[in-house]
């Protein structure tokens, strides 16, 4: 029977429980457990397809063609395991469900409530098809003391209490944050957040605290009391240098060991982490680097082309290269030379977008690859800008255009 794990963020927003859920995923995994990820989000849109990427990012697509938020992305690399459509829910998905069976008459009539209905499809949605795995992994997206996230914590609560005793364990993730005037790292944000999650009726046995600097012993021992958990499931969650270092060095921290404890497991194989010390090293001792320039229309918020991001880390880790990105708005070739931003690049990547604004920078862009031979890379918008680019300045069709824009 699987085991759930229940993974919250307090304080603030990104610090990294995506990524935090996809090491432990990983840890688990490589002691020889077969796991599975989940990703609740509190938003009221159906899924992130529709969403500004300034608003949520690049959505992440699954195989079986879901839109589904960025994490899952993690949570695949990490495990190997494909994400799918039942990996990921929002709090849209959930009431348009309900409100579809509440127009059949499916409640004969009843007064339709948070508490059960939306609570009860929640944990309907976290309980399924979970037959197959050892541990069950489901990060609750937003931060405790949010408003929409509140059925999503209300219900993670009730199944402490349905599920077989023993057999859950919350993860809180919070942030200690060091205050230069004070020459100290405070712990009062997190005292507060566990408060607040303490105060919904979920005590968490093991808190992830976000820092940039070690933590004194003394600083330990007051969150373990102040916030109930045992001394040694207060882990520090350092920043690194390369995500693939995180699972290696929650390791270290001791994270898998008291999870498992959490759960009373004892004997629990070794985790082999020779994969993940591998990966590491190729990232961290590349034999060469290359410079890309992405000329894109969104590049204020990097997880925009988070997917562009991933594929070319990724392709210079197999090639072990350290690959440079080099972000160049769009717009800025419509008012200036695009020659002193783009001389000594080894390529340009030109992404997708969606209407006029930026066009006219990505077609100059596409011209200084043509005429400089520099490799060039368009991608949907970016593919389209480059044949307008040819239209006009090889065809001698100098009113070439597209109908995203105008007339033909």
């Amino acid at each position: 029977m699987a085991r759930y794990i229940f993974i919250t963020g307090g304080v603030v927003s990104s610090l990294g429980k995506g990524l935090a859920s996809a090491a432990l995923g990983a840890l688990l995994q490589a002691r020889g457990y077969k796991v599975r990820l989940r990703k609740l989000d509190p938003y009221l849109n159906v899924d992130p397809g529709t969403m500004s990427p300034y608003q949520h990012g690049e959505c992440f697509v699954t195989d079986d063609g879901a839109e589904t938020d960025l994490d899952l992305g993690h949570y695949e690399r990490f495990t190997g395991r494909p994400a799918n459509k039942q990996d990921n829910i929002t709090t849209g998905r959930i009431y348009q469900n309900i409100i579809a069976k509440e127009r059949r008459g499916d409640y004969l009539g009843g007064t339709v409530q948070v508490i059960p209905h939306v609570t009860d499809a929640i944990k309907a949605f976290v309980l399924d098809g979970n037959e197959d795995y050892d541990f069950v992994l489901v990060e609750i997206g937003g931060t405790v003391g949010d408003i929409e996230g509140l059925p999503f914590f209300e219900a993670i609560r009730q199944l402490g209490n349905v599920l077989p005793r023993g057999d859950v364990v919350y993860v809180h993730l919070t942030l200690m944050p060091y205050i230069p005037a004070a020459g100290e790292m405070k712990t009062k944000p997190t005292q507060h957040s566990v408060k607040e999650l303490r105060s919904i009726g979920i005590q968490p046995d093991i808190l992830m605290i976000r820092c940039d600097r070690q933590i004194p012993e003394s600083e330990k021992r007051k969150l373990s009391l102040f916030c109930n958990v045992r001394e040694s499931a207060v882990i520090p969650a350092y920043d690194v240098k390369s995500i693939y270092d995180v699972p290696i060095a929650y390791h270290q921290e001791g994270l898998d060991d008291e999870v498992l404890s959490a759960f009373g497991i004892k004997g629990a194989p070794a985790p082999v982490l020779d994969r993940w010390e591998g990966i590491s090293g190729r990232v961290a001792n590349p034999e060469g680097e290359v410079n890309i320039a992405i000329v894109g229309k969104y590049t204020v918020l990097k997880d925009a082309y988070k997917s562009l991001i991933e594929a070319l880390v990724h392709g210079g880790i197999a090639n072990q290269v350290k690959v440079n990105l080099q972000w160049i708005e769009s717009e800025t070739f419509e008012k200036e030379d695009p020659s002193p931003y783009l001389e000594g690049v080894h390529g340009i990547l030109v992404p997708g977008g969606f209407g006029e604004r930026g066009a006219e920078g990505k077609i100059a862009a596409a011209q200084f690859a043509r005429t400089r031979k520099v490799p060039y890379f368009g991608i949907c918008f970016g593919m389209q800008m480059a044949v307008l680019e040819a239209a006009r300045n090889l065809a001698g069709i100098t009113e070439a255009n597209s109908t995203e824009f105008g007339p033909a």
